[in-house]
């Protein structure tokens, strides 16, 4: 089953039966409320609906390019610390949708435009499956934590666009703030466990000894970035 998303937001407003004055304080019902408030105002704002479906649509394969550009300049260029940036943010990303996927099996959640299909309206054409946690999020923040690991402040952007990656998913309808709040959590988790085992000193020793094998056609090139 897939929900089809509205071809204008014109077609689509809050209705004054909100959800939102519901009664009840639970961790669950603030989910909701905050989920509806960010699925509303996409709703009553053209500008940043586009842009939060758009973000949203193109985010996952932008951070797959970087990993894999990140492996094959470090190649290239004969950088090691890119090259192991790039594997052990890949692995990171892995593990956290491993994860994931084992919550998710048994936290069967449904996603928001599911569950409350009169009060929340999906901006983007989604399978209705499970959205605890959200996949998207768990790559992405493991990904930026392992770079903030690498890279320190030169790698905040990779960290926004994960957190507006998160922001967007919420707004076009297709998670709850807890789905990305967690994802991210359980995303920076496993890349400080990738990066952590990556300072082994044997584990690094082996990847020295794999990386001086592999040919590096532009190492000491003029404008190789730096290691």
């Amino acid at each position: 089953m897939v929900q089809e998303p509205a071809r204008s937001v014109r077609a689509f407003r809050s209705r004054s039966g909100s959800l939102a004055h519901a009664e009840g304080v639970s961790i669950a019902h603030t989910d909701l409320i905050w989920a509806e408030h960010a699925n509303h105002f996409a709703a009553r704002h053209d500008g940043w609906e586009d842009a939060a479906r758009a973000w949203a649509s193109v985010s996952e394969p932008l951070f797959l390019v970087l990993v894999v550009g990140l492996v094959l300049v470090g190649l290239a260029f004969g950088r090691h610390r890119v090259t192991v940036a790039g594997v052990v943010s890949g692995l990171a990303a892995g593990l956290a949708l491993l994860v994931g996927a084992v919550i998710s099996s048994f936290v069967d959640r449904p996603r928001p435009f599911v569950a409350h299909p009169g009060e929340i309206h999906a901006f983007l054409s989604h399978a209705a499956d499970p959205g605890f946690p959200s996949d998207h999020a768990l790559g992405a923040f493991a990904i930026a934590g392992v770079l903030l690991f690498f890279f320190g402040l030169r790698a905040l952007p990779v960290l926004a666009g994960a957190a507006a990656l998160a922001l967007a998913r919420v707004m076009v309808g297709v998670h709850y703030p807890g789905d990305v709040l967690s994802a991210a959590l359980i995303g920076l988790v496993a890349a400080a466990i990738l990066c952590a085992v990556a300072r082994l000193p044997r584990v690094a020793a082996s990847a020295r000894a794999l990386d001086a094998r592999v040919p590096h056609p532009l190492a000491g090139s003029p404008g190789a970035p730096a290691s």
